[in-house]
């Protein structure tokens, strides 16, 4: 059932008892909650504060006997504080000086307290209903043209530098063009593709390409929180709402409010906290838990994952109607196998990203065998093992020059690929190639579940974690 809208807040300014309960009733009669500020010093306090919001202020000019000069003052302060809120001018001093000073001042309407009050109200009302329509319009226009401006800065390379997806192959112009086309849209977007591909970088950049590119684009890693701790994350708690819940915390949810929430590895999300999001992705409302206020926010979904959505759909292991909801827009993100020709580019980016991470390091190049190399090896940990393995290189080559023995990939066998074993090289290397290649294969097979993995290891959750730092740290 569709949430009934929430109530407009007038801030009625006027200090005559009968003008306040007239105007009072008229608007409580149209469903509208009033709050009343009998002086100037109310006023300024109401607009100062920021937990205040209101839709509309009726300010009556002449204040505490102190003239029409005071009423200017306020809306000339509500109007510096507040620009877009609509301000009706009230007055029993009604010239055509004052009208046109009032106007001036930022009022969008100015009229007098006599018997026709209240008809001449309601079609104010109406003309600020179309001022408040023209504004959202004007912001929305706004905000298309700098979400256009910085699509055109991503073509040109001058986005943030951590937002930029680097490649010219075919596969990576098509991946461009999708995001730079859905990322004015506010709904939501599924990001599918293998681990280490880069899918929270393209979930980031459909953010910043996005009309909410300046609000908050918050990260949640549905594998790696605890189920019993998720319904407070996302939704947040009131105190006391459990053993150690000593204040209110806000979730992810209200924290993401106006921006975008992203969920990696969505497909580790247990069921019943999918249900929530469905309802969330619909409504924009939740309540905190153990709390009874329902939140309204406005927040936009991504999610990602490396598994297949319908074949958990078709287990029972995944809503099938959130799935849908999830993929208004589904983005497949390129392995590095089937786009080699971007390997060279990637791999200057990852050098100079490096030298500039570490002054001491000094930039080196790749000879052709080592980007032949390179570009002949398979990448099962795509563009994050590429990266680990260029800037691993850059830290041990001596020489000015990168060559294939430098860069320690493995041997392309099927046996040497299953394994991750090294036939050479020191034994504490060897050691490292090993146990990272076991923590990517049970990450893969449990679908990036890392408590999963860990039991599939048979080591402790913990254990695991320090293993995935280590090795696996970064995206």
């Amino acid at each position: 059932m569709t949430e009934k809208p929430s109530r407009d807040r007038i801030l009625l300014v006027d200090e005559q008892p009968e003008v306040q309960r007239a105007v009072t009733e008229m608007l409580e009669d149209r469903d509208q909650q009033v709050v009343v500020a009998e002086s100037v010093g109310r006023t300024r306090a109401l607009i100062a504060d920021d937990d205040e919001r209101f839709s509309l202020v009726l300010l009556d000019l002449d204040l505490e006997g102190k003239g029409v000069d005071t009423g200017f003052e306020l809306l000339d302060e509500i109007k510096r504080a507040r620009p877009d809120l609509p301000v009706v001018i009230l007055t029993g001093h009604s010239t055509v000086e004052n009208a046109k000073r009032a106007f001036k001042g930022g009022a969008n309407d100015f009229l007098e307290k006599d018997i026709y009050l209240a008809e001449n109200l309601e079609v104010s009302f109406e003309k600020i209903a179309q001022f408040k329509r023209a504004v959202a319009e004007n912001k929305a226009l706004r905000r298309r043209t700098e979400a256009l401006e910085r699509t055109a800065s991503f073509y040109r390379g001058k986005l943030e530098r951590q937002y930029l997806i680097v490649g010219q192959s075919p596969a990576i112009c098509a991946l461009l063009d999708t995001i730079e086309k859905v990322a004015p849209i506010p709904r939501p977007v599924l990001i599918v593709g293998e681990r280490g591909t880069g899918k929270e970088l393209v979930a980031a950049a459909v953010h910043r390409l996005s009309p909410r590119a300046d609000e908050p684009f918050i990260t949640i890693n549905c594998a790696a929180v605890p189920k019993d701790l998720l319904g407070s994350e996302l939704f947040g708690h009131e105190k006391g709402a459990f053993t150690g819940a000593d204040k209110r915390k806000l979730g992810l949810f209200e924290l993401a409010d106006r921006g975008t929430l992203f969920f990696d590895e969505v497909g580790n999300m247990p069921m019943p906290f999918q249900k929530s999001v469905l309802r969330i992705i619909e409504y924009q409302s939740f309540t905190r838990v153990q709390g009874t206020e329902t939140i309204h926010v406005d927040v936009r979904i991504i999610a990602a994952t490396n598994a297949d959505l319908s074949d958990l759909a078709a287990r029972g292991e995944f809503r099938d109607d959130l799935r849908d909801r999830l993929a208004f827009e589904t983005i497949v993100v390129p392995p590095l196998r089937e786009r080699p020709e971007d390997i060279p580019l990637l791999a200057e980016h990852f050098t100079e990203a490096l030298v500039r991470e570490a002054p001491s390091l000094s930039p080196k190049t790749l000879s052709p065998a080592a980007i032949e190399a390179l570009q002949g090896y398979p990448w099962p940990g795509n563009v994050r093992e590429l990266r680990y393995t260029i800037e691993r290189a850059l830290y041990k080559t001596q020489g000015d020059t990168i060559e294939p023995a430098d860069l320690a990939l493995p041997k392309p066998d099927a046996a040497h690929a299953e394994t991750g074993a090294l036939d050479e090289g020191p034994l504490e290397e060897r050691v490292a190639q090993f146990e990272r290649r076991l923590i990517e294969n049970a990450l893969e097979a449990a679908g990036g579940n890392q408590a999963k993995a860990a039991e599939a290891l048979g080591i402790t959750y913990d254990k695991f974690r320090y293993l995935y730092r280590k090795y696996m740290r970064g995206n």
